[in-house]
């Protein structure tokens, strides 16, 4: 069995707070529409177990079960303007900044085989 990684065994308490509010987000949602963990976990085909853990906060739980859940309670646009590149404040400025490096240096491929 791998060695877990230190973001699961020890995240960041603002990764964690993150995790744990969005999972008390999706519970309040559930119960708002009145579904049941055996609904949810009917609609994902995942074990209601899953949706538990994912209502919880458990940072073991795949991003895939969460965006599943926003897509069940239909607030998956909700997560759409967090990946938005456009809104990267930080990132397009460095981009557009003078002392911006290569990342990995760019290989240049020669004739000699």
């Amino acid at each position: 069995m791998p060695p877990r990684s230190k973001l699961v065994s020890a995240p960041p308490h603002a990764v964690q707070a993150a995790i744990e509010q969005l999972g008390a987000h999706l519970r309040i949602a559930r119960v708002r529409r009145n579904l049941s963990l055996a609904d949810m976990a009917g609609k994902l085909g995942v074990d209601r177990h899953v949706i538990a853990d994912a209502e919880r906060g458990k940072v073991t739980t795949s991003i895939a079960v969460y965006a599943g859940l926003l897509w069940a309670l239909h607030l998956l646009e909700q997560l759409e303007p967090v990946a938005d590149p456009a809104l990267d404040e930080v990132g397009l400025t460095l981009q557009m900044s003078e002392a911006r490096t290569r990342a990995y240096p760019r290989r240049t491929m020669d004739n000699d085989f």
